[in-house]
């Protein structure tokens, strides 16, 4: 039997890359522009991307605990994936997390790579310009991380 270690390590893991896999490639576009919206529309498109994440984790997950011959419960999984969807949930409406980044400090680095920040980055011509990513970003993404960490001691212990 494998030590619990090992079940967090291997959880963890393959939790990361379904994690990437259903917030990159398997969430639609449609979701991610409307997520984050009030009402009742945001509200729908954030479960059906957190339904299509958790799917992915979860298929994701399976196959690496059966080949590897390791075992976890029922309740272990239920409880970290249910942990972990909510958690992304309350990240993807947006505003919780942006209201989270302003109680720690961390406006500023939230709206860096937009145009609502100090020094934006501009074009030649003035104009706001395009960048690879954003402090929304790295911050929900480090969000995301933590709790999958936190998912995984669970479904490691559990």
């Amino acid at each position: 039997m494998p030590d619990t270690a090992t079940l967090f390590a291997t959880t963890f893991i393959t939790l990361h890359i379904g994690h990437s896999v259903g917030d990159h490639w398997v969430q639609s576009s449609c979701q991610a522009a409307t997520k984050g919206l009030p009402g009742r529309a945001g509200r729908l498109a954030c479960g059906r991307h957190i339904l299509g994440l958790t799917l992915t984790k979860a298929l994701a997950l399976i196959p690496s605990l059966l080949i590897l011959d390791l075992t976890v419960t029922a309740l272990g999984l239920t409880l970290g994936l249910g942990l972990d969807a909510a958690s992304h949930y309350w990240a993807d409406r947006r505003t919780t997390l942006a209201k989270l980044a302003q109680t720690c400090g961390k406006a500023e680095f939230y709206s860096l790579g937009t145009p609502t920040h100090p020094a934006h980055p501009v074009t030649v011509a003035g104009t706001p310009a395009a960048t690879l990513g954003t402090g929304a970003y790295a911050l929900d993404q480090s969000w995301h991380t933590l709790w999958l960490g936190i998912a995984s001691l669970i479904i490691a212990t559990t």
